[in-house]
């Protein structure tokens, strides 16, 4: 038995303002005239939130805040849990409420379920990729705008854990950073004096001897940028057990198992969230 707790929703003060902006997105002026000029207000309606092709179920939190938001009285019944592998045909949700409501929540509902089971479905791929090592999937600041806390935490529900959520989540010395500072010492050691002992510094290096360079400085990690496999195998030699190691640059589904069997900590790999294909879900039905 697992002793990994569920993953939560977002708190809804959190995702509001973007289920929100969604709605008035779709309502425009006018809201659904197309639902008000067929459906009389006293019809009801049940519904499934199908499965057109297989996956990992997520985005249920900002679907199910959306159908609030146009209904407080309608009912979710979740089928099949966030972060649970289905097949081609499955009910995910369930929803009973007035048929106006369903249908004017409908699209912003499935907006959200497609790309954030997108996003799980095609992390849950890497994960598989990288099983039988000690290398962790992790997602990156590539995120649609406005999407980040959502597209994180589909991340997390298909098996990957999270990198930063932000600028002030950590300190990254990335290329640039070195570049600006006057190199990898200068740039640790202003690091390592302006911030607590609870602020993680990480570092990029793209060369074995920008990593040695940085190693006495005891970064909390080392992210080694776009390494062949050979050069990581090195690379996680040298680090040792001095700081965590990711692998990062140009990663893809085709190359994730290869670099996870050079020992590295941690895959980063921006494909998680700018490159998943939206989930094929639907509305259908029921009675």
């Amino acid at each position: 038995m697992s002793d990994q707790l569920p993953i939560p929703f977002l708190p809804d003060i959190i995702i509001e303002p973007l289920v929100r902006l969604a709605l008035a997105e779709d309502f425009g002026r006018g809201g659904d005239i197309t639902t008000d000029a067929v459906i009389p207000a006293a019809t009801r309606m049940r519904a499934v939130i199908g499965a057109r092709e297989g996956g990992v179920a997520a985005g249920y939190d900002a679907a199910w805040l959306a159908l609030r938001m146009v209904d407080p009285d309608a009912m979710w019944t979740t089928l099949v849990q966030e972060g649970m592998a289905f097949e081609k045909g499955a009910a995910l949700v369930r929803i009973e409420g007035s048929a106006r409501s369903v249908l004017m929540a409908e699209r912003v509902m499935l907006n959200f379920v497609g790309p954030l089971s997108g996003v799980a479905t095609l992390t849950s791929k890497f994960v598989a990729e990288a099983k039988g090592t000690s290398a962790k999937i992790t997602c990156t600041r590539k995120t649609t705008p406005g999407f980040r806390a959502l597209e994180k935490r589909a991340v997390r529900l298909g098996g990957g854990v999270n990198h930063r959520l932000g600028l002030d989540d950590a300190i990254l010395i990335k290329d640039n950073h070195i570049a600006a500072a006057g190199g990898v010492a200068a740039a640790l050691k202003r690091a390592r004096t302006a911030v607590g002992h609870l602020r993680a510094i990480e570092i990029e290096v793209d060369g074995l001897d920008q990593l040695r360079e940085a190693l006495p400085f005891r970064p909390d990690a080392v992210l080694l940028d776009n390494m062949s496999t050979a050069m990581l195998v090195e690379a996680v030699g040298i680090v040792g057990d001095i700081a965590k190691t990711e692998a990062s640059g140009g990663v893809r589904l085709e190359t994730v198992k290869a670099i996870a069997q050079t020992g590295v900590d941690y895959i980063s790999a921006g494909a998680l969230t700018h490159s998943a294909v939206n989930l094929d879900v639907g509305l259908d039905f029921e009675g």
